[in-house]
C-alpha cells in the first residue's frame, strides 16, 4: 500500500533526466537502465517497454525497466511491492527478470504466485568490474569486428547464446531474425571484439551497453576446441584495453555465473573484482 505522498506511475520522456540521476546512484551496477534511458529517451515507441518510477512527494525513489527484460533500478527489496501490479500486468513480454540479488529475490517472493514457473533461477551471480588495465597481456590477434565479419561470428554468438542460455536464439518464429539484427547492430557500433583463425571464431565478446561512467559486457566465448589455452583472460584483457583505451568508459563490468569456475578464475586473472551479486530468473 502506497503511503501518503506516494504515487507509482510510468515514466516519459519529461522524466528522462531525473531517472537517469537515480540509475547515476549506482551508476555501474545500473549501467543497463542508464543506457536504456540514454538511448530512447524513456520513449516507449524505442523503449519495447515501460520505465515506472515510485516517488515520495516530488523525488524519484525507485524505478524499474519493464521490457523483455524487467530490470529493478535503485530498489530495495521494500520497494518492489510498489512494482508488482505493472510486473505482473506484463509478465507475458518478460523474458528475463535480472538485477540484485535480494531485489530479485523480494520481488518474486511477491509475484511468484501469479507468474509461470521460470525455465531457470541463477541466484548467486558474481558481479564484477575493473577501471584497470590488466597486467595481462592483451591477446594482439582479438579486433573490433566489421560487417565482412558477420558471417563467421554470427555462427559461434548463437553457440555462445545456446550454451549460456539453454535454448537456441533462432528457436522462436523469427528470433533468427533478430537475434542476427542485434549483432550486426553490435558490429556496426564498434562494442564486437573477436579473433579468428582458419575454423572460423576463436574467442568473442561484445559490449552490451555504455554510459559515461560504464561499460558492460556480455556473451563471451571460446571455441570448444581451443579452450584450456588462457584465451579467455588474453581476450578479456583484450576487451578491457579496448573499452579502456578508446574512451568509450572508465569502467568494464560484467556479471557470471557462480558456478562457472574456469570464467571466474579468467577474470580474476585480467584484474576484475566482486561489487555486487546479482540473480537471473529466465522464462
Amino acid at each position: 500500500m502506497l503511503r501518503t505522498r506516494e504515487q507509482v506511475r510510468v515514466l516519459g520522456p519529461g522524466d528522462r533526466d531525473r531517472f537517469i540521476a537515480l540509475a547515476e546512484q549506482d551508476p555501474v551496477v545500473n549501467v543497463f537502465a542508464d543506457y536504456r534511458a540514454r538511448l530512447t529517451n524513456l520513449d516507449e515507441r524505442w523503449l519495447g517497454g515501460q520505465v515506472w518510477g515510485r516517488f515520495e512527494g516530488d523525488e524519484l525513489v525507485a524505478g524499474c525497466h519493464l521490457g523483455a527484460n524487467l530490470v529493478p533500478v535503485q530498489c530495495t527489496p521494500d520497494d518492489v511491492g510498489a512494482f508488482a501490479d505493472v510486473a505482473l500486468r506484463r509478465r507475458s513480454t518478460v523474458g528475463t527478470i535480472v538485477g540484485p540479488s535480494d531485489v530479485v529475490a523480494s520481488l518474486w517472493d511477491t509475484i511468484s504466485p501469479r507468474w509461470s514457473r521460470p525455465r531457470e533461477h541463477r541466484p548467486d551471480q558474481p558481479h564484477l568490474q575493473t577501471s584497470r588495465l590488466s597486467a595481462v597481456p592483451p591477446a594482439r590477434d582479438v579486433r573490433v569486428t566489421t560487417p565482412s565479419d558477420l558471417e563467421a561470428l554470427y555462427p559461434a554468438c548463437v553457440a555462445m547464446y545456446t550454451e549460456e542460455v539453454g535454448v537456441s536464439p533462432e528457436s522462436d518464429a523469427g528470433g533468427g531474425d533478430l537475434y542476427r539484427a542485434r549483432v550486426q547492430q553490435l558490429i556496426g557500433r564498434g562494442w564486437s571484439l573477436a579473433s579468428f583463425d582458419d575454423r572460423g571464431v576463436v574467442f568473442k565478446a561484445e559490449v552490451a551497453c555504455a554510459t559515461p561512467f560504464a561499460a558492460q559486457v556480455q556473451g563471451v566465448w571460446v571455441r570448444p576446441d581451443r579452450r584450456g589455452e588462457g584465451l579467455a583472460t588474453s581476450g578479456m584483457a583484450a576487451v578491457v584495453a579496448r573499452v579502456l583505451g578508446s574512451g568509450m568508459a572508465p569502467v568494464v563490468s560484467l556479471y557470471v555465473n557462480e558456478w562457472n569456475t574456469a570464467a571466474r578464475a579468467a577474470y580474476a586473472r585480467v584484474g576484475f573484482e566482486q561489487t555486487a551479486t546479482f540473480a537471473t530468473l529466465m522464462f
